[in-house]
């Protein structure tokens, strides 16, 4: 199919503050009975009938946290909501309603926020939440997209990072390490278009990591499984900035220890060639690359059994004594101190997406 190289523009100063947030969020019905109102008046209402409202919100930055030169907009608004999503599923809830903020420069037409607004809208459908507002305005310094979650959870069902146990198991959903190296494989095309603009590269040896980077997903399914497992987890955390920084967050704010041990890091293969190609440490990408979105959590030794056998889960390392430290077990049996390696958005050297 040609591109249309003349595509229609409509400037968002024809529609104005309040008929730009009515043309985007027509097609944003609510589903949820706690919805008592949502876009259109000047707050929403919720009533969640004895529940705990668990919220969480992100910021993300063009230059900073996206590079639209490779990201596509659609992608974006699908990406922005699973980053707050996941978070609510980090505390073992479930994820009910968002609010979509934007500030967007004059480059951007109508039809360009449709598009982002057209990815958040497939999240929405996916993950069952209802968008029920935020705000628009003008930027001067490209596109910023803020992003609340709001979720639901009985008491004992809340799982913070606080309550880890000596002894406990330390486990992580999917694979780690995949959108890092996505994202080195836009980077390095980036700087091949740059020389060459008629190249066009193939990109399909390495779809899955480039979708983990793109187009990742959140892991509602997770508290869910564990639930149906009988599992309660006794921490909890999403890796978004790097295994080695959520391992350290729960052992600090559980004040305990923790062995990691190495060859029990769940790789894709497509991770481990595309490091092989990169001249790069696959453990080290575990440890530091960041948005994964999977869900790191401790559980009790009792419950081993009843997640042994699931192709979801994968049982990493155990808990310490505080006094113990964090340590990698490698492959060699060497004890290695883990320091915090993952994403930190005030580093003048980022060479990665995420957010802290």
């Amino acid at each position: 199919m040609l591109e249309d190289k003349n595509p229609k523009r409509t400037t968002v100063s024809d529609l104005g503050e309040f008929g730009l947030i009515d043309h985007l969020t027509k097609y944003f019905d609510p589903i949820h009975e706690s919805t008592i109102k949502g876009v259109g008046d000047d707050a929403a209402v919720l009533d969640f009938k004895g529940h705990k409202t668990v919220i969480s919100t992100d910021l993300l930055v063009e230059g900073v946290h996206f590079d639209l030169s490779y990201t596509p907009l659609k992608h974006l608004g699908y990406k922005a909501v699973m980053v707050n999503l996941s978070d609510i599923y980090a505390m073992n809830a479930l994820a009910t309603q968002i609010t979509v903020s934007i500030a967007a420069s004059n480059r951007f037409p109508l039809e360009a926020l449709e598009e982002l607004y057209a990815g958040i809208q497939l999240a929405c459908k996916n993950y069952k939440v209802d968008l029920i507002g935020g705000d628009t305005t003008s930027s001067n310094k490209g596109l910023l997209i803020s992003i609340t979650a709001i979720g639901k959870a009985t008491d004992n069902e809340i799982t913070y990072r606080s309550g880890a146990q000596p002894n406990d198991l330390l486990v992580t959903s999917g694979d780690i390490g995949g959108a890092y190296m996505g994202l080195q494989i836009l980077e390095r095309e980036k700087e091949v278009f740059k020389v060459n603009p008629n190249n066009q590269p193939d990109l399909s040896p390495y779809s899955y990591i480039i979708e983990r980077q793109l187009k990742p997903e959140a892991r509602k399914d997770i508290p869910q499984l564990l639930k149906d497992l009988e599992v309660k987890p006794t921490s909890m955390i999403d890796i978004s900035d790097g295994l080695s920084s959520e391992i350290i967050h729960i052992c600090k704010n559980s004040k305990v220890g923790c062995n990691l041990f190495e060859d029990k890091i769940p790789l894709d293969p497509q991770v481990i060639s595309t490091c092989e190609e990169f001249d790069l440490n696959s453990t080290t990408v575990a440890l530091s690359g960041g948005e994964d979105y999977e869900l790191l959590f401790t559980i009790s030794q009792d419950d081993y059994p009843k997640i042994k056998a699931n192709p979801h889960l994968t049982v990493i390392g155990h808990m310490t004594a505080e006094g113990e430290g964090i340590h990698l077990i490698t492959r060699a049996n060497t004890k290695i101190p883990i320091t915090s390696m993952g994403w930190n958005s005030y580093s003048e050297n980022n060479n990665e997406t995420e957010k802290d």
